[in-house]
């Protein structure tokens, strides 16, 4: 099966179709901020959090779909999962009748690629079954940030803006409050019943739609598990008789192991984002970055023992000449695909997608490769303390001054695009036409090169269900995925700020910008642990105790969300 193969997008956010692109490794991997909307203010100096004590007036009530029964449910915040062959005959129905009434809606969207004319069938049999004519104004995804911010600037603001996570920074929070509109009068409660399957979107991800004390976004949900995944080349393993280690010391040692630089072989790739999840550091890719009341006080992931030890780890490693050289020169698992393929190494940390689309990638041309997924294990060899992401990462707002029947038929397209897989919506909105964008042999949908030019990111960004895994092709990575999720979910804990939407005032924007490449001088022996101790302390006292301050506020105003 090629790479073409038709497979539901799996893990966070929907991020398979962002996975190719500099930006989605870089969101994905925590290498940029992922920058998020603010709700109150902090006495002229800006930012907030979403989750005011009257919250749960806003959020829509939350009604199980039943339409479709998935093979594997969702437990500890994991996906749901499918792991049979898909039946076209068989698909449900999920929005019955036509919601639209026929207007016009005008959609501005991050794209990556070449964007296909408006005048082409996917877009036409989308709107004809939905009862809407959206017009897409596509934006290039790696400019984005640069767009947005001169449109919301302008008084000529579509009917409907995406934004995603890591574009929200600057004045896009300030914005989105001063132009978008408030959707509870639509949505909040049990009017959302009108939308089923909007209804069926989880409730944490509605609570990351609260801007400025409003439910302002409709949003694209994601497990909250991590998506970080160490996976390792199982094929070799086997033949070799290797173990998957269970502690740090066993890693280090079975690193050792592999390692053959003369043979061009080394054991891993940078392995620090494995590192944060063994010794049960804080998630920072996105804010709050890496806040949690411990013990009565508000402690930040760069100030924990933890923190340090982890880098300390990953250090050796380096040290031990274990991980391949071009994670020394700054390159990483985005990539190296060929170099993993041909056994250059052995086992490297990345998106919970790439365990499909590397599958599909060497299904033909090599029948014996096999990519798995490794748990994640404390690193004293005990159950590990994981740490929730966020559950919604992109969202579609819709211009305050909209009509209603804008907003209807706005909602109109997002019930239709948040339809569950197994139904005609949901192979619509993700494959397009069946002969035209996809075909289907022996249960297993595949798009045509029409379909690769055309069902892009463009529909599936209004909103979207919940989480999913679903690969027809290869049902045993679906199943595989969805059960790493549910083992590392049991292991999971929310921090204090889960689910909010936070913005901090601008004077602390910057604040941490430098801490990513000392982590990685530091892991690749150029600084050392006492250089990020005093590192921490200068930003202590350059104004990480006074966000502190600003944080426990936050904390006391709106209280927590995890539970």
């Amino acid at each position: 099966m090629t790479p073409n193969a038709a497979s539901a997008p799996s893990g966070p956010s929907r991020r398979t179709f962002l996975a190719s692109t500099a930006v989605a490794t870089a969101a994905v991997a925590g290498g940029m901020p992922l920058l998020a909307a603010c709700g109150a203010s902090d006495s002229g100096s800006g930012g907030g959090s979403s989750s005011g004590k009257d919250a749960k007036k806003l959020l829509p009530s939350y009604v199980a779909g039943n339409v479709v029964t998935p093979d594997i449910p969702s437990k500890y915040g994991s996906s749901i999962g499918f792991t049979g062959k898909l039946d076209l005959a068989t698909l449900k129905t999920s929005v019955p009748k036509k919601l639209g009434k026929g207007g016009k809606v005008t959609v501005m969207s991050p794209f990556w690629g070449s964007p296909p004319k408006q005048d082409n069938p996917y877009y036409h049999a989308m709107n004809d079954m939905i009862g809407v004519d959206v017009e897409w104004q596509n934006q290039d995804g790696n400019t984005y940030d640069q767009k947005l911010g001169a449109v919301l600037a302008s008084s000529d603001v579509p009917d409907v803006v995406v934004i995603p996570n890591w574009n929200m920074g600057g004045k896009i929070p300030t914005a989105i409050i001063s132009k978008f509109a408030d959707l509870g009068p639509y949505l909040s409660g049990d009017k959302v019943k009108d939308y089923p399957n909007l209804a069926a979107v989880p409730t944490d991800a509605w609570r990351r739609c609260i801007f400025g004390g409003k439910l302002r976004g409709l949003p694209m949900p994601s497990s909250y598990v991590t998506n970080i995944v160490p996976f390792y080349r199982k094929d070799i393993f086997d033949k070799e008789g290797y173990d998957v280690p269970r502690s740090a010391d066993e890693f280090l040692s079975l690193a050792k192991e592999i390692t053959n630089a003369k043979a061009k072989r080394w054991a891993c790739m940078d392995m620090k984002w494995t590192a944060w999840q063994m010794f049960g550091v804080l998630s920072g890719s996105e804010k709050p970055l890496g806040w949690n009341l411990v013990d009565g006080k508000l402690i930040n992931r760069i100030e924990t023992d933890e923190y340090l030890e982890a880098l300390e780890w990953t250090r050796k490693l380096f040290a031990a000449d274990v991980v391949h050289p071009d994670a020394m020169l700054g390159k990483n698992a985005p990539d190296a695909g060929p170099k993993f393929a041909a056994g250059e190494f052995l086992i490297y940390p990345n998106d919970i997608s790439q365990w499909w689309s590397r599958t599909a990638e060497q299904a033909t041309q090599n029948p014996d490769y096999k990519i798995w997924g490794m748990d994640v294990y404390g690193h004293d060899g005990g159950n590990p303390q994981v740490w929730a992401e966020q559950p919604a990462g992109i969202f579609a707002f819709v211009n305050r001054k909209a009509s209603e029947s804008v907003v209807r038929d706005v909602l109109a397209v997002a019930n239709t695009t948040a339809a569950p897989y197994g139904t005609k919506e949901y192979m619509a909105t993700n494959y397009g036409v069946e002969g035209t964008h996809y075909t289907v042999k022996n249960g297993v949908p595949t798009k045509t090169t029409r379909g690769n030019n055309e069902v892009l990111n463009a529909y599936v960004m209004i909103a979207s269900p919940a989480a999913t895994i679903a690969h027809p092709d290869f049902p045993d990575v679906a199943k595989a995925q969805v059960e790493w999720q549910q083992r590392m979910g049991s292991f999971t804990r929310k921090s204090s700020f889960f689910g909010q939407m936070i913005t901090e005032p601008s004077r602390y924007t910057n604040l941490m910008d430098d801490f990513e490449t000392l982590e990685d001088d530091i892991t690749r022996g150029r600084k050392k642990i006492s250089d990020m101790q005093q590192a921490v302390a200068e930003w202590k006292s350059k104004g990480g105790d006074k966000l502190r301050d600003w944080y426990q506020k936050l904390l006391d105003d709106n209280g927590s969300t995890a539970s």
